[in-house]
């Protein structure tokens, strides 16, 4: 039973994973611009029936984009209901904001924690995993000593690359996941041009004159996001029951605010969920709405808080400053290219 948190945490132990899916639609129109690669252009497939194929969000850019879900910009800080649970922040030398593993790509894996002079967090880290330097990772102290700093991270995942961290074998992988698909697809070719009103003959290499361009749009029978929590990846974990149980409370509030708010993927793609966020498996399940969904992340991050799980104080500070190492070898980048010039 849910024991009034609106979450039934007992159906969901007996099960090896919650699937999600929502069905989307163009917000406005039938037509919408797909994620695209440098070496692809749009990633389209077929399935073995033919059906056309379209991957419209990549599981990369949907658990960046889950991510700020939990990101208020105009505070630049964590939403109100979040905050309490630990992450850590990157400050300039005048100690204003410059970034913070929320927000990182690599999240604490970032270069701008790990590679400048302020060793706070790599030391933390190099303590804390004391004793996995050789044999098999243990999973669940590599878990706990990434809850402690950042809980995002071990929903979203972290490799911990660095040769002197254990070697370089400190990997968490992504305990949810989501992606976009588009079933029976059509191209919709489209284009325009941008004008010069001054000198549309101009030289266009240089930004002048008027350039025409074209752009591939598409449109599909069906676009469905789907979400994918590893419930046996996360038991395995051995975690509190408190972080276990937060860790899936944050999950579903994610995907909730993603599928409300985040559905602006790109200029020439802004979607709409259709209906409700559907489970299909547990498929007796029921997902909370949001708000109840914010108040048990709430309990959850204070029961946490105050079992000794996160960081104190809950925000690690750490100072970005390139580090000598980087400080050198950009001075002798610089002198190799005076001498070249020299000669």
């Amino acid at each position: 039973m849910s024991n009034g948190t609106g979450i039934d945490y007992e159906k969901l132990s007996k099960n090896q994973r919650l699937l999600m899916e929502a069905e989307l639609k163009p917000l406005q129109g039938e037509r919408f611009q797909p994620t695209g690669f440098a070496d692809l252009g749009a990633a389209r497939y077929t399935l073995p029936d033919g059906t056309e194929m379209l991957l419209v969000e990549s599981a990369q850019s949907v658990a960046n984009r889950m991510e700020l879900a939990c990101w208020d910009e105009a505070i630049d800080g964590l939403i109100k209901e979040l905050q309490g649970m630990p992450y850590i922040q990157v400050n300039k030398p005048d100690g204003t904001h410059l970034t913070n593993s929320i927000l990182e790509a690599h999240r604490i894996n970032s270069p701008y924690i790990l590679e400048g002079k302020d060793r706070t967090v790599f030391d933390l880290l190099k303590a804390g995993a004391a004793g996995l330097e050789k044999g098999p990772v243990k999973i669940s102290q590599l878990a706990s000593l990434v809850f402690k700093y950042d809980v995002n991270a071990v929903l979203h995942g972290v490799f911990l690359a660095k040769s002197d961290l254990a070697g370089g074998r400190l990997r968490m992988t992504r305990l949810l996941t989501g992606f976009i698909e588009a079933k029976d697809i059509r191209i919709a070719e489209n284009g325009g041009v941008k004008n010069d009103r001054v000198d549309p003959s101009g030289d266009t290499k240089s930004g002048f004159g008027n350039v025409p361009f074209h752009r591939t749009d598409f449109t599909a029978k069906e676009i469905t996001a789907y979400f994918n929590l590893d419930l046996a990846m996360l038991r395995g974990y051995g975690l509190d029951e408190n972080a276990t149980n937060l860790l899936i409370a944050l999950s579903l509030f994610k995907v909730r605010r993603f599928l409300s708010t985040g559905l602006r993927l790109r200029t020439a793609c802004d979607l709409d969920c259709i209906g409700d966020l559907k489970v299909t498996k547990p498929i007796d399940f029921i997902i909370p709405d949001e708000e109840t969904l914010l108040g048990e992340c709430t309990r959850l991050i204070n029961a946490c808080k105050n079992t000794g799980l996160f960081a104190d104080p809950a925000i690690t500070m750490v100072n970005w400053e390139p580090s000598a190492k980087k400080d050198k070898d950009k001075k002798s980048e610089v002198e190799s290219q005076d001498e070249s010039e020299e000669e």
